[in-house]
């Protein structure tokens, strides 16, 4: 099984794995307020916070491959409730920037993530699919 190098558990990736690029719990004042220059229901704004924010963290390629897999597995149910992911949790540590989880279609937002990464991990992703993922 896979570690995450993180926490040293089995990584079990869920699409809010995505999200940890924008948490900005002890950073308002940095990251905080430089993500609120951005409308994530604006396109554009969109696709620029996905490349900068989220699928430039450093990741393995098993990482990233197990990572996309979870969001299209996710994506295909259609019942999935990408709002929850967005919704602050004050027992948690981690917060996203005011008005994200009034997002006006998560789903979306997690759609062009899926989009990009598979344009972005390509390769990484091709490499992975090419090993037996039971000897990780």
């Amino acid at each position: 099984m896979l570690i995450d190098p993180g926490t040293e558990q089995p990584y079990i990736p869920t699409p809010s794995y995505f999200l940890g690029g924008f948490d900005i719990y002890d950073r308002e004042e940095t990251l905080g307020e430089e993500l609120e220059k951005y409308d994530p229901n604006d396109p554009a704004d969109r696709e620029e916070l996905i490349l900068k924010y989220c699928l430039s963290r450093k990741r393995s390629y098993r990482h990233r491959y197990l990572l996309y897999k979870c969001l299209g597995e996710s994506l295909q149910d259609k019942n999935y409730d990408f709002q929850a992911l967005l919704e602050h949790d004050p027992e948690e540590y981690s917060s996203l920037p005011d008005g994200w989880d009034e997002m006006n279609c998560p789903r979306s937002f997690f759609e062009e993530i899926f989009r990009l990464a598979a344009i972005e991990w390509k390769e990484d992703i091709h490499r992975a699919s090419l090993e037996d993922q039971s000897t990780w």
